[in-house]
């Protein structure tokens, strides 16, 4: 049988940042009805976008990777 262990929250750091108001208006508008709050929303949103410059840059690595060898070749 497994153990209960409670669970440990990733430590946090506080930053203050400021958004323009149309952005804040529109992230509080998807939020609505959510269980998500906004700075859910903004961590989430920021590891995607982290996930994709790094698809992006193993991407152009490959890119420049074919290109090397073909010029070789």
């Amino acid at each position: 049988m497994s153990r209960f262990k409670i669970p440990k929250m990733p430590s946090t750091v506080n930053k203050t940042i400021r958004f323009p108001q149309a952005i804040v208006d529109q992230v509080e508008l998807e939020l609505q009805g959510t269980s998500c709050n906004f700075s859910q929303f903004v961590i989430e949103a920021t590891r995607v976008a982290l996930e994709n410059l790094a698809e992006d840059r193993e991407m152009e690595a490959g890119r420049e990777e074919r290109q090397n060898k073909s010029e070789k070749d």
